[in-house]
């Protein structure tokens, strides 16, 4: 990656800028990397708190449901240290086991030409778990930077939240939202960006349930879709 942020410094680019969300995402929810930090997260909300493992089970929910990450409601309720909570949770999970160089993956964004369109990472987790995930994946270099959820600055700004948008929009260097196109499996997060006016691609991998109501225009199964969707990007 060119830089964590901006390259450079959040300079303006004519280009559009295609975001992509890393967890599950660009790995399969079928990895359960997912099940294996909530359970982390569990037992930190258990630990730190004092709480009986049921009651931290449906606090960490709570939290997730009205702040779209635990760690906001921790630090917003209990004061609990970020960066600690990343060191026990995110950075602690095993992905050297779980997560492979996708060679698929790799060629699908090789494909896109970065002379039409820049490619960017925009992620909820912290910059140190995003920056292992794509590394591991074997597409790191492939992006021209990563937008993440500080965990260090009060408040945390995430997704769905509009001002993570609009930082992921500065860093990127774009300015207007008609050039801003975007994948992630959330719901939330989709639908967010699609009221923003960025072009948005809902992610709904095989064997899940299909909403009932489209998060955006856009719905795919698989990533590689994405030809047939935004196809004045790719090379072949």
């Amino acid at each position: 990656m060119g830089s964590q942020t901006t390259v450079p410094n959040g300079a303006k680019t004519s280009k559009p800028v295609l975001f992509f969300d890393i967890d599950n995402c660009l790995y399969p929810r079928s990895a359960k990397v997912y099940d294996r930090m909530a359970d982390l997260i569990d037992k930190y909300f258990a630990t730190h708190l004092g709480l009986p493992e049921q009651e931290a089970i449906m606090l960490h929910k709570e939290y997730y449901r009205n702040y779209g990450l635990a760690i906001e409601g921790l630090v917003r309720h209990h004061q609990i240290d970020p960066l600690d909570y990343n060191a026990k949770v995110d950075d602690a999970l095993p992905l050297e086991g779980i997560i492979k160089p996708n060679p698929q993956l790799r060629r699908l964004l090789e494909d896109i030409d970065t002379s039409k369109v820049k490619l960017w990472l925009l992620t909820n987790a912290y910059v140190t778990h995003g920056q292992r995930v794509v590394k591991l994946l074997g597409i790191d270099d492939l992006f021209e930077g990563l937008t993440y959820c500080d965990y260090s600055e009060i408040p945390i700004i995430c997704k769905p939240h509009k001002d993570m948008y609009a930082k992921a929009m500065k860093e990127a260097g774009v300015e207007r939202v008609e050039d801003c196109y975007f994948v992630d499996d959330s719901y939330a997060n989709v639908s967010s960006a699609e009221k923003l006016g960025w072009a948005s691609v809902h992610l709904v991998e095989e064997g899940l349930p299909v909403p009932e109501t489209p998060a955006s225009k856009y719905q795919i199964r698989h990533l590689e879709e994405l030809r047939s969707v935004f196809p004045q990007f790719f090379t072949s």
